[in-house]
């Protein structure tokens, strides 16, 4: 992995947005809390008046979906590069670094192409850039896997994912650890926690064993059940997109969906970056939006982290 810039997380080649010496954190952030109140455990869905997606919603994104929640800033004069999203009112019981979720209903992940990965098919660790549907940065998600781990164990690899604000500091860190990957063996199954900031969890994302289907079950930090996530029998991608839906508990109603976006013939054919769309209630916690981006981070590394002459995982096998 590059050399990240002295000072902050950030990767080389990736300026930082102040000098290093600035990066001390949000103003009175005294560390990692010992705990926050909870999260209520299953969400029963979003608020009345809130409009679920309809059943032709194309995905997460400006394209097709009229936004109506996202805050709107003006960036007069500003540098010809991507902004980063203005920070907005701490809420209250809000963990550090999690007020930019507090008032976006949308998601946009763009994994970047990784120029020695696409010609020598020698894997690297996962950068990612999360932006509104403004297309204004949130925050910028880099893997932390040693070498040995990423080649040899490819997609089933376990990882650390660490997600850095526009100051540089971590807010969010995602561990993945080693599981079974055959659908077959209904035991060790996938897994993710998610911790805000880092060394506190505020849930966690869990497999659940189907023969075909994908499914997954979105807990809080209490390990109470929250929501589910379901995606499709086959999951593969030929010119669309592909959706796994956030439902309640007692999977009536779909609250949301994490969207993997078709991204075009070269770049599914020759890479493994993909672009993903989250879209949820904008009444959801932070920490359970939070809890949404470790999901779709575990969906595209168990079914879309391939390229090249590493076939595409297409069911859940």
């Amino acid at each position: 992995m590059n050399a990240p810039h002295p000072g902050t997380n950030l990767p080389a080649g990736y300026p930082p947005p102040y000098p290093p010496a600035a990066f001390q954190g949000h103003p009175g952030y005294l560390g990692p809390q010992a705990a926050y109140p909870g999260t209520q455990a299953g969400y029963s869905g979003p608020q009345p008046g809130y409009s679920v997606p309809p059943p032709g919603y194309s995905g997460a994104g400006p394209v097709g979906f009229p936004v109506q929640h996202q805050p709107v800033y003006n960036q007069p004069g500003g540098p010809a590069v991507v902004p980063w999203m203005p920070a907005p009112p701490v809420p209250p019981n809000c963990p550090p670094g999690l007020e930019y979720l507090s008032q976006i209903d949308q998601i946009l992940i763009h994994q970047q192409i990784e120029i020695l990965e696409v010609i020598t098919s020698f894997e690297t660790n996962n950068k990612y850039e999360i932006k509104n549907s403004l297309g204004q940065r949130i925050y910028f998600a880099t893997e932390d896997t040693d070498c040995c781990t990423r080649n040899c164990l490819g997609a089933s690899r376990p990882f650390t994912l660490r997600i850095l604000d526009n100051m540089g500091q971590e807010v969010i860190t995602l561990e993945r650890p080693l599981r079974c990957v055959s659908c077959c063996c209904p035991c060790c199954l996938q897994e993710i926690e998610i911790q805000a900031p880092p060394g506190v969890p505020v849930g966690y994302v869990i497999q659940n064993w189907h023969p075909c289907l994908p499914k997954f079950t979105v807990q809080n930090e209490r390990r109470e059940d929250v929501l589910k996530i379901t995606g499709p029998c086959l999951v593969c991608s030929c010119c669309a997109d592909i959706d796994f839906e956030i439902k309640s508990l007692d999977e009536e109603n779909v609250v949301g969906k994490i969207s993997k976006q078709w991204t075009g013939l070269v770049r599914e054919a020759f890479t493994d970056a993909d672009n993903f769309g989250i879209q949820f209630p904008l009444d959801l916690d932070v920490k359970m939006k939070a809890v949404m981006l470790g999901a779709c981070f575990l969906i595209d590394f168990m079914f879309f982290e391939s390229s090249g002459n590493r076939e595409q995982r297409a069911s859940v096998w």
